[in-house]
């Protein structure tokens, strides 16, 4: 053992002068570890060896980080031209697991996909139902249950927005999405939909919605849209928000606040009786009015037991959506706003879609649920019944 200047010995109940350090502490920059005598270091090996197996780990952990991050390529597609200056950063983590115990849908991990001419990452239970416009009325029972699942997504929500600022990464905040939805008794409904191969989508600027979370880090006036579903007891919940990294020019704050006004106007209007159609007019018509443009390749859906179902629910004006509100109805808007033009396109990761002209991009999004006199808001935060969002940030 090395001699050092004199501290109190470490072992338990042993408080005599301590002059000897364990060598292996000092190899391995582990500060403390002083001791008296050899006796009482001999005598303190059982439990002071576990330091070094920790800090052996460590630095195994620290080495494996420093080399994935060495292999980081921010041009997985070369020669492909990129409609604003985002880039993605790869290669991208692995697939998170979830938890055995935790109830999965069906397009989860399909044990059998192949042999059943699934393809992996597919929904039978909404392939069943694709092409139908029935809208189906949720009994009691189905409504108590979305009111619990929307409740957890709201809470994951918000765990995932006090993340966010300059520096934290994508994959951060869908690392602690994945922890809090398993933390809940939750399956991440994004994971391995249809094969993407994250538990939430972070759309960054330019990105209209499903951006894959990866490494690269958050800049000072980046808006960023975190869009949450969770799948609790049979039943999805589904919500996004887009939030304002650091201080962000005067453009993102008009941006952001008037999408977010195209999504409240459209609640204002839900009730029995009321078109679906009728929505795109009222988006459009605000969106408009203050400079911006309403994509028009993604749009709000029903939910329940699946992530995807009727009614389809188009943000912008003069569409051909099919069906009229009715008690037990449930179903999300979820308005994308842009600077620009609304035309979009998806780099070769086949899921990130973006402006065309990269200008940028926001989104809000709730569940809803038609009452017999309006609607309920499923995702709202209790606290204030779903009006407060990233104002305060503002």
């Amino acid at each position: 053992m090395a001699a050092v200047e004199t501290r109190e010995c470490e072992t338990e109940g042993c408080h005599s002068e301590a002059k000897l350090q364990c060598p292996t502490c000092i190899k391995l920059g582990i500060q403390g570890s002083y001791f008296c005598s050899q006796e009482c270091f001999k005598g303190s090996w059982a439990t002071h060896k576990l330091l070094h197996k920790k800090a052996k780990e460590d630095k195994t952990n620290d080495e494996e980080k420093n080399c994935v991050e060495k292999e980081v390529n921010t041009d997985p597609w070369p020669g492909y031209r990129y409609t604003g200056k985002l880039r993605p950063y790869y290669p991208l983590t692995p697939m998170r697991l979830v938890p055995s115990n935790i109830q999965r849908p069906d397009y989860a991990d399909h044990p059998l996909a192949a042999e059943v001419g699934l393809l992996a990452g597919m929904s039978e239970s909404e392939q069943t139902m694709k092409g139908t416009s029935q809208i189906k009325i949720l009994n009691a029972e189905e409504i108590e249950g979305m009111r619990v699942v929307c409740k957890l997504a709201r809470e994951v929500l918000d765990i995932a927005a006090m993340m966010v600022k300059p520096g934290v990464t994508t994959e951060e905040i869908d690392h602690a999405v994945h922890l809090a939805c398993t933390a809940r008794n939750c399956y991440p409904s994004p994971l391995n939909y249809y094969n993407f191969p994250k538990s939430c989508c972070t759309s960054v600027n330019e990105v209209i919605c499903h951006g894959i979370p990866d490494r690269r880090h958050l800049q000072e006036g980046d808006i960023l849209n975190i869009d949450i579903t969770v799948y609790h007891n049979g039943y999805h919940g589904d919500l996004n928000e887009t939030f304002f990294v650091g201080e962000v020019d005067e453009g993102a704050k008009r941006l952001v606040q008037t999408t977010y006004e195209c999504l409240m106007q459209a609640i204002d209007s839900v009730k029995p009786g009321i078109r679906y159609r009728e929505l795109g007019n009222i988006i459009q018509k605000h969106a408009q009015a203050n400079g911006f443009s309403v994509v028009r390749s993604y749009c709000g859906h029903g939910i329940h037991k699946l992530f995807h179902t009727a009614p389809n629910v188009p943000h912008y004006a003069k569409n051909k959506a099919v069906g009229v509100m009715k008690p037990g109805h449930v179903f999300t808007i979820e308005p994308m706003i842009c600077e620009g033009g609304w035309q979009d396109e998806t780099w070769p990761d086949g899921w990130t879609a973006v402006t065309r002209d990269g200008k940028r991009s926001a989104q809000f999004e709730h569940t809803l649920l038609v009452t017999e006199t309006g609607c309920e808001i499923l995702t709202r935060r209790l606290e204030d019944n779903g009006r407060a969002h990233f104002l305060s940030q503002m």
